[in-house]
């Protein structure tokens, strides 16, 4: 595990450490990824509310308010409860684009007790930007900050 992500982990548990407000840690959240993790340009949570993903806690551009469920690469890995990795934003059938300069992006749903909470969204503006070692510690970082809440 690289720095950078030993340092996120144990900021975020710290962070976290008995609080248990979902706004306040989600903010928070979003906002250690913004500052450590290198070459992103948003971080932020949707969260899963009457049928559809809105927006709550981030950090970077304004971002768009609502995603319809299996829309997009949040939607569709909020329908699916599956991690997805994507190395060119563009190519990705349905890709929502609230950020046109945006070319890479990761998507970790949030779920707890078979209960999907949201979904973690971080893009980059460089191609293939997020790598398994991304993906792996991004699923730890959700999982601790859902135990949290």
């Amino acid at each position: 595990m690289n720095n950078e992500y030993e340092t996120l982990l144990t900021s975020l548990r710290g962070l976290l450490m008995d609080e248990h407000d979902e706004i306040a840690n989600m903010a928070n959240a979003a906002a250690l990824l913004y500052q450590y993790l290198p070459d992103i340009s948003w971080a932020g949570f949707y969260l899963y509310k009457h049928d559809e993903l809105v927006l709550g806690p981030f950090q970077g551009k304004v971002a768009c308010m609502h995603i319809p469920m299996g829309k997009g690469v949040c939607g569709t890995a909020a329908v699916k409860r599956k991690i997805l990795r994507v190395d060119d934003v563009h190519q990705f059938s349905g890709h929502i684009a609230c950020d046109r300069a945006s070319n890479s992006e990761i998507v970790i749903p949030l779920v707890k007790e078979n209960t999907l909470l949201g979904v973690l969204d971080i893009d980059s503006y460089s191609p293939s930007r997020f790598t398994q070692e991304d993906e792996d510690m991004l699923n730890q970082f959700s999982n601790i900050l859902i135990s949290s809440l």
